[in-house]
């Protein structure tokens, strides 16, 4: 698959001094983004990169990223604009040294400690892609549902009347909660 928004960055190039590299998304890139995620607009995408070489190709990074996002209100439908900054670890890890699962064993074990550990990130050859990585973290922060601040069901949504339990209730004489 073709990214809308690539920074190839040669993993051999990361030594064990940490390096920096900053990165922002032009006007195409950041329309094209939009349209993957759905968003109404992309105004903003930067992100800075602090990496540094690990072990045996393994990269490790920490991604400073920054974002204004255009999202539709799930409540009142009106477009609102949205800062996100975020902070997030990485590695790098070689395609060849990621476990794979065996066929059709896609289960697995997550643990409490799974959540806090890194993400990780495979790449073939000599070629990480931070473009890609940003816009994969950008997908991650975004809200599923979001909501403009402030906005409310109108009265009539709210009804109580609506609750799974109001048939019962009504049986029984009892006013909903």
């Amino acid at each position: 698959m073709q990214e809308e928004f690539s920074h190839p960055v040669k993993a051999g190039q990361i030594k064990e001094q940490p390096q920096d590299f900053t990165i922002a998304a032009d006007a195409a890139q950041r329309a094209a983004l939009a349209a993957r995620f759905g968003l109404a607009g992309l105004e903003k995408l930067e992100g800075r990169f602090l990496l540094r070489h690990e072990r045996s190709g393994i990269i490790a990074g920490v991604l400073s990223m920054s974002a204004v996002v255009t999202q539709i209100c799930v409540v009142s439908l009106e477009p609102f604009a949205a800062a996100i900054k975020e902070r997030a670890d990485l590695r790098f890890v070689p395609a060849a040294a990621l476990p794979r699962a065996a066929e059709g064993d896609e289960d697995e074990d997550i643990t409490p400690d799974s959540f806090d550990s890194p993400d990780e990130i495979p790449y073939e050859g000599d070629i990480i892609d931070l473009g890609a990585a940003l816009a994969e973290q950008l997908a991650l922060t975004l809200d599923p549902y979001p909501r403009k601040p402030g906005a409310a069901l109108p009265e009539a949504a709210s009804d109580n009347s609506a609750h799974p339990f109001a048939a019962l209730a009504s049986r029984l004489g009892k006013k909903p909660e």
